[in-house]
């Protein structure tokens, strides 16, 4: 993984200081909080609803060891014992006092971690496919150009007053598992015809008030000329971009309003007179920022499999995970563990101090020191061998760290909601803990199958519920907390927006109304192997409507 240089070093460490006299003048009272905001939001920290909120940057989803027991230290020392990972691969610490934020800063400088641009009208942390380096599908590893994309992008003079937030994702395999379809710009690396790599580039994706699904503008662009490019895409965005209506800032509106080709033809325009200049990647330093991304040697590991074989038949709870936690892997010894967040009945997305130091032991002892943090909130061990697959499940199951259920309908997105957010309208945490409970039976996951609840507790969408096969979102209604629905969502090389079902549900029947749809997809299922997308995409949704609201239409008939 990617380690400091000099500058960045030097760079970090005077952004720590700045940061520290900024907050020792708000705390004096000669900085008014209006003139402090901004300052506050360019190093990552929020004003929320009881407290304010640190969001740490973990770029492209990466960290080692030593940075995860860090980040268990801070819990620990300046928060109450737990972190939040979220949908943007970042952690969210919410209980931290204003005058601690910068020796928290400066604390993280020293593992090579910081929160710089995780908030603002600028480029956000770039994410990455969680499994880049080790999936078995991978064309090539999506990290190296995530990185080449920090450093261009950190604290760009050109870019760090944007008409809005920005974002950026970069998958490396036909399987997109890093969304770049609902992102400003999507990049999915691909091969030609002659084996060259390249990008098809997206613009225009995002969730929110508008949900939109990101226009394809460039089916290959040579890898020298990514910087190039996105600058160029960039360029007609900060000279396009609305300014005075918040709500119409994004880029994906600039592209709806524009028109995506009129908009490829811009930035096409403003391309030509870039190509070839100091933007231009030289091959040296492509290999160079690739070379800190080098995979780590594995040594041949072939008795797992008799090992694993015997294992699985003598634990049904081992069976169970290895075959929901465990994805292929490029050497054929291994695998890739998801660890999950989102214990039964627990709230999705958070970890413990105790549960953060323990991850760190097992990624030193089992996954040579390699950590990755999806979207989804969960916590992948990218290079496990077949063999270490026990003793790792026994040390996960002594921390609460074994539960079965990745991609399964307890595997819940949900953000933090009105118990924490000051922009909220609803509650995402206890809705989300309730329905994990309804279902959470393991035979129960198993007869429904591969199911993505997501849910955001206002318009917002930091909980993706737009991407879910099932979203809900909280909204407020005469004072009172209300849920609506969405179904067919999908955040993956097919994406597609959830469609809004119905009227909105009370806190109190949403749980219900997630077990009607799910029995009303069990009864009209092709086969088990048919999962609710395919289901839902092949019979639309008016069975559901139906079975949810069939009897109230009825009476008022």
């Amino acid at each position: 993984m990617y380690r400091y240089d000099e500058f960045d070093h030097a760079f970090v460490s005077s952004r720590v200081e700045q940061f520290r006299d900024q907050v020792e003048r708000r705390l004096s009272g000669e900085l008014e909080e209006n003139a402090f905001k901004p300052l506050r939001l360019m190093n990552g920290v929020y004003l929320q609803l009881h407290a304010y909120m640190l969001r740490v940057a973990i770029p492209y989803g990466t960290l080692n060891g030593k940075q995860m027991r860090m980040l268990a230290h801070i819990a620990r020392k300046y928060d109450r014992g737990y972190g939040h990972f979220t949908t943007r691969q970042n952690i969210q610490y919410n209980w931290p006092k204003l005058s601690d934020t910068p020796d928290i800063l400066a604390e993280l400088a020293t593992v090579e971690m910081h929160a710089l641009q995780t908030s603002g009208n600028c480029i956000r942390n770039v994410t990455a496919d969680h499994f880049a380096g080790a999936a078995a599908d991978e064309v090539a590893d999506p990290r190296p150009y995530a990185e080449i994309l920090r450093q261009w992008s950190s604290v760009h003079p050109e870019f760090s007053f944007l008409p809005r937030k920005f974002k950026i994702a970069v998958t490396g395999a036909e399987r997109d598992r890093a969304a770049i379809q609902v992102h400003d710009i999507g990049l999915h690396l691909k091969k030609n015809d002659e084996g060259a790599i390249g990008f098809a580039v997206y613009v225009g994706g995002g969730q929110g008030r508008t949900p939109m699904i990101a226009k394809k503008i460039r089916d290959f662009l040579p890898e020298e000329d990514l910087l190039s490019y996105t600058t160029a895409i960039m360029r007609v965005y900060n000279l396009h971009g609305r300014r005075d209506n918040k709500y119409k800032a994004r880029i994906k509106i600039l592209v709806h309003e524009t028109g995506a080709e009129e908009l490829a033809r811009q930035v096409e325009e403003e391309f030509s007179h870039l190509q070839g200049t100091e933007l231009k990647l030289p091959d040296a330093d492509i290999q160079a920022i690739a070379a800190y991304f080098t995979p780590p040697a594995l040594p041949d590991r072939a008795e797992g499999w008799a090992q694993l074989a015997g294992w699985k038949k003598s634990d049904e709870g081992f069976a169970r995970w290895v075959d929901q936690n465990v994805q292929p892997h490029k050497h054929p010894d291994y695998g890739m563990v998801t660890i999950s967040l989102k214990p039964i009945g627990g709230i999705p997305g958070d970890a413990s101090d105790v549960q953060m130091d323990a991850i760190a032991d097992l990624a030193e002892e089992f996954a040579f020191d390699e950590i990755r943090i999806s979207h989804e909130q969960n916590v992948i061990l990218p290079h496990v061998a077949l063999a270490d697959l026990e003793p790792l499940y026994r040390a996960l199951t002594a921390h609460g760290l074994e539960t079965a259920n990745a991609g399964l309908i307890t595997d819940i997105i949900a953000c933090p909601g009105l118990d924490y957010c000051a922009l909220a309208n609803a509650r995402a945490i206890p809705v989300a803990q309730e329905i994990s409970t309804r279902f959470g039976a393991a035979e129960r996951q198993a007869e429904i199958g591969e199911l993505k609840i997501k849910i955001s507790g206002c318009i917002n969408a930091c909980g993706h519920h737009h991407v879910g096969h099932i979203g809900l979102l909280g909204v407020e209604k005469k004072g009172a907390e209300l849920y609506q629905i969405t179904l067919g969502g999908s955040g993956d090389e097919h994406t597609s927006i959830g469609e809004i079902i119905g009227r909105g549900f009370e806190p109190n029947k949403v749980t219900d109304a997630i077990e009607t749809i799910v029995n009303t997809y069990l009864g009209l299922r092709q086969g088990k192997e048919e999962t609710f997308l395919a289901a839902y995409r092949r019979v639309g949704p008016q069975p559901f409507k139906d079975a949810l609201y069939g009897d109230a239409k009825a009476e008022a008939a």
